[in-house]
């Protein structure tokens, strides 16, 4: 790459990141985020003509996101032999560049159908998100050496950036999800304790009586406990019937 070139490719880099993040805000899903990261490594890195992304949970891989279904294939080839360069990547978190040539004898199936596909040279960036997910974003070139140190630097410039947003959106669903499960306890912990009052009041029980007799009709009726309490606090407030 001439000198005058670093500018271009730094803006490429920068305005992929600045993608990435306002995606990140956006609050899609993981998997939009994945293809977002596609799409834009495509434009952040020189010479990659195709790119996805390889996604491991508890150790089994999936291509979650591609820019194009013919690069998904030969993934898909080395996951079926349990090997190739993306799974390289993934399982040992290191950067791996190769030519297709360079990967026939390693790599049979994945360089003869790299081969028949145009593809000439691969490069390869480890994700480590957090402990639920890790992968790899690989990247397809035309070129029968597509990829140079430049490359690799580039692209692990912009996958180490894309792996610390991941993790804190990663982290932030957590949260979230955490949120909105405390939220969900707390409004079945308030109209179960409704419906205790209700049956307290009508039957002159003490609460673990109460409580004890929607245990009983929620078992019986084979429905959840704040499903049955809810039923009975609008039947009961609405005059239509008691437990």
């Amino acid at each position: 790459m001439r000198d005058g070139e670093w500018p271009e490719v730094l803006d490429e880099v920068t305005g992929a990141l600045e993608t990435l993040t306002a995606t990140l805000g956006s609050g899609d899903d993981f998997a939009v985020l994945l293809r977002q990261v596609c799409t834009q490594v495509v434009r952040a890195v020189p010479g990659v003509d195709e790119a996805t992304i390889t996604l491991l949970t508890d150790g089994a891989p999936i291509t979650i996101a591609t820019t194009s279904e013919v690069v998904a294939a030969l993934d898909r080839d080395q996951y079926a032999v349990g090997d190739g360069p993306c799974l390289q990547a993934a399982r040992t978190r290191s950067l791996v560049r190769v030519s297709v040539s360079e990967a026939g004898q390693r790599w049979p199936v994945f360089a003869r159908d790299s081969a028949a596909a145009g593809f000439g040279s691969f490069l390869s960036s480890p994700l480590a998100i957090d402990d639920g997910y890790a992968g790899a974003v690989n990247c397809y070139s035309a070129l029968g050496h597509g990829f140079v140190e430049l490359d690799e630097k580039l692209l692990e410039l912009y996958t180490s950036a894309t792996t610390a947003a991941l993790r804190a959106y990663s982290r932030y669903m957590r949260a979230h999800g955490t949120v909105e499960q405390l939220r969900e306890a707390l409004v079945s912990r308030a109209v179960i304790d409704q419906a205790k009052g209700i049956l307290m009041a009508l039957h002159k029980i003490s609460a673990k009586d109460a409580f004890a007799l929607l245990v009983e009709r929620s078992q019986r009726e084979n429905i959840k406990l704040r499903e049955l309490a809810a039923r009975f606090v609008t039947h009961a407030t609405g005059g239509e019937g008691a437990a």
